[in-house]
């Protein structure tokens, strides 16, 4: 049951990562890692899985957030979205790729939504980057052993 928590923790602290909020899930994969108590693999699909699962979480408040922006109390003004849809539309859904990055794939993510990226690309670009991310860090622990 310890290690059920275990990696139920990493799900929890890559799902949290990827979403606005700040929280790191790279450190908690790589002391899990170095513990050596557990399946390397599983390590890197849970923390993928939960990666991918928070920036979906991202997707879907992009997708419905565009709904309230009439409203005063909304955070961000017309011509900020208007700059980001820009920005998005010069760079086009490959920026996905960059989901991974600290500070920008966040919001990207979020953007995604806003201007309604199909699910299917969406998800197949952001499971590229953060898997491929998880594989880097995993990696890099894997060499202090």
């Amino acid at each position: 049951m310890p290690d059920a928590l275990a990696y139920l923790g990493l799900f929890a602290a890559s799902l949290l990562a990827a979403t606005i909020l700040p929280a790191q899930s790279e450190v908690v994969l790589a002391g899990m890692i170095l513990s050596e108590r557990y399946h390397l693999w599983l390590l890197i699909l849970v923390a993928s899985v939960g990666n991918i699962l928070g920036s979906l979480v991202n997707w879907f408040l992009g997708r419905f957030i565009a709904h309230f922006e009439d409203r005063r109390w909304f955070p961000v003004k017309r011509d900020q979205i208007a700059k980001a849809e820009r920005w998005y539309q010069r760079y086009g859904y490959w920026t996905l790729l960059l989901s991974w990055a600290p500070v920008i794939g966040d919001p990207l993510t979020i953007v995604a939504g806003v201007l309604r990226e199909p699910l299917p690309v969406f998800l197949i670009l952001v499971t590229i980057a953060k898997v491929g991310r998880y594989l880097v860090v995993a990696a890099l622990a894997h060499s202090w052993i």
